[in-house]
């Protein structure tokens, strides 16, 4: 047991990802746990094979959401309880393209505690002078940072660019990932285009859906900070959505 709580303790200090299974109320095995890392691995068990398996999916999700609450379940005729806490990482925004409303967006994401890395292709504008507050300024193409870039489901991606030799390339890499928030910059018009092509290179519709574009909640934002606060607002509907 105390290899559990070691490792749990390791990945709870690399902010890497963890959730924790305890078995609370049964007819054996009172206390058992079972730990699940972000690849779907797991260590320890609750003393039943078949209920692991049944547990490791609502531990999956845990993991990601941040979500502490018990759970029911039923093998044969016998009743089990189990306390499911998740860790997840550190929220992680990436904005692909470093122009003028990555500036205020980068600001309003590290005052909610996110993790903010830029990425452009053009060093001109990717700069830790024009962004002090990153915690990752990357001069490269977007697409082959981030195919060769851990992502997880805590992790925003905001498409700034609003040319295609960029933004396409980023959002098919990413559309084949498991991430959390995916948006786009441009119109409705543009949106639907960019969509079609896309779909033409091989993307599904229901890969395709994943994309907010037009980005950000319609506020009604005029300039770069009213619309970095869009985007922001609903990188975190999103994300609190996704953890009910």
């Amino acid at each position: 047991m105390s290899g559990l709580f070691s490792e749990l303790q390791t990945h709870l200090l690399q902010e890497q990802g963890i959730a924790l299974a305890t078995l609370v109320r049964g007819p054996h095995h009172v206390g058992a746990k079972l730990l699940l890392f972000p690849d779907a691995s797991s260590r320890g068990t609750l003393g039943d094979a078949t209920l692991d398996a049944q547990v490791k999916a609502d531990a999956q999700l845990a993991l990601w959401s941040g979500s502490a609450q018990l759970h029911h379940y039923q093998l044969a005729n016998e009743a089990f309880e189990i306390f499911i806490e998740g860790f997840p990482p550190p929220p992680e925004l990436i904005i692909v393209g470093a122009g003028h409303i990555a500036i205020p967006l980068t600001t309003i994401a590290k005052t909610l505690h996110y993790r903010v890395t830029i990425i452009d292709a053009r060093a001109a504008f990717a700069t830790t002078e024009r962004f002090p507050h990153a915690d990752e300024v990357i001069v490269a193409w977007p697409d082959e940072v981030l195919a060769q870039r851990r992502l997880s489901p805590s992790t925003a991606i905001a498409v700034l660019t609003h040319d295609p030799k960029f933004d396409e390339p980023t959002l098919k890499v990413v559309l084949e990932r498991q991430v959390g928030y995916i948006g786009a910059i441009g119109s409705r018009k543009t949106s639907q285009e960019r969509a079609k092509r896309l779909q033409s290179q091989g993307l599904t519709p229901e890969q395709l859906a994943r994309i907010h574009g037009p980005i950000g909640l319609p506020i009604g934002a005029a300039n770069p900070e009213e619309i970095a606060l869009a985007i922001m607002a609903e990188i975190i509907a999103f994300r609190h959505q996704q953890a009910q």
